[in-house]
């Protein structure tokens, strides 16, 4: 039995919007009263002390009564997600947030663990890894991982902070030119592209976009296809 929760937001505003302001109420449901220790993960902070970066979500996430614990104080990150409740996942770099998954062998107990039902929350890094691989993340590879395999939580490709802006000036290619050159090489994939505001919600096998603007699936070819908000739809069994 399927027993993930997961959400996944694109961006750690909307707008805007204060940090994780916007996130409030889609968090809350999932924070049931035998939610007690929340483990946030802050690897992808590269500019930020990741006891800083800490004491930001902790402060953004205050008004829902919660207690955010630092994985860095746990001596084993390891037990740290055996023994949540709940993992929290910031964003930043995603290639430095796989390369400390990996380097601390977080990805297996994580997998086990949201498998089992763990609620799991992540934003801008923290969704793209929960895709089979972080090929369509945004972000420069500043350090290089074991792989680009990440958790696999979604059957499909992820690309938060989705946009069509170019600047008139700009001559470089779009953000779907260069999803395109990914499926290119990778045909039998689809990539689910997350315009800021919007998070995937999924509970069990079932899925649904929150929140506005619309989300696209990009398929070969830079085919966008909308999908609605708030509408269910089945995930895919993984490969």
């Amino acid at each position: 039995m399927n027993n993930k929760q997961l959400l996944l937001l694109s961006a750690s505003r909307a707008s805007n919007t204060p940090y994780l302001s916007h996130a409030l109420p889609l968090i809350e449901p999932l924070l049931d009263s035998s939610i007690q220790r929340i483990v946030f993960i802050p690897y992808a902070g590269v500019t930020i002390t990741h006891k800083d970066y800490s004491h930001m979500v902790q402060k953004a996430l205050a008004p829902l009564g919660i207690e955010i614990h630092n994985i860095d104080d746990y001596d084993k990150p390891d037990q740290a997600i055996f023994d949540a409740d709940a993992v929290f996942v910031g964003g930043g770099n995603t290639f430095r947030l796989l390369e400390r998954l990996y380097a601390l062998q977080l990805i297996e107990p994580l997998k086990i663990r949201v498998n089992e039902g763990m609620p799991y929350v992540g934003w801008s890094a923290g969704s793209n890894i929960a895709g089979p691989t972080i090929c369509t993340t945004n972000d420069m590879p500043i350090i290089e991982p074991p792989s680009l395999k990440s958790l696999g939580f979604t059957p499909f490709q992820l690309n938060p902070h989705y946009t069509e802006w170019k600047p008139d000036d700009h001559n470089g290619e779009t953000r779907l030119q260069r999803l395109t050159e990914y499926l290119a090489l990778s045909p039998t994939e689809r990539i689910l592209a997350m315009p800021e505001g919007n998070a995937l919600k999924i509970t069990g096998d079932t899925a649904q976009i929150l929140g506005e603007p619309t989300s696209y699936w990009i398929t070969v070819g830079g085919i966008k296809t909308e999908i609605n908000s708030n509408q269910a739809f089945k995930l895919a069994p993984s490969a």
